[in-house]
């Protein structure tokens, strides 16, 4: 998961930094730091799990690179190096 995806995935749900913080259990500070992170997060691997769950069971769905998602989504297609 990257900072990008948490900020997207917070503005699909309306969530605030905080909002996500209280789904997830995680510190409003903890969660600050990672939204701010560009590219992979680094940090404990179960704090970013409990991120990862709260946003799947409000329904965000976490692609890959070259995924394509089955409903309504948003993606960024990687620049070509």
């Amino acid at each position: 998961m990257t900072g990008e995806q948490i900020r997207a995935a917070r503005s699909l749900l309306g969530w605030t930094a905080n909002d996500l913080a209280k789904q997830c259990g995680v510190s409003y500070p903890t969660i600050q730091r990672l939204d701010s992170t560009k590219g992979q997060l680094s940090g404990r691997h179960d704090t970013i799990e409990a991120i990862r769950s709260a946003f799947t069971n409000a329904g965000i769905q976490f692609l890959k690179s070259g995924d394509v998602a089955t409903g309504p989504g948003v993606a960024l297609k990687e620049a070509d190096a």
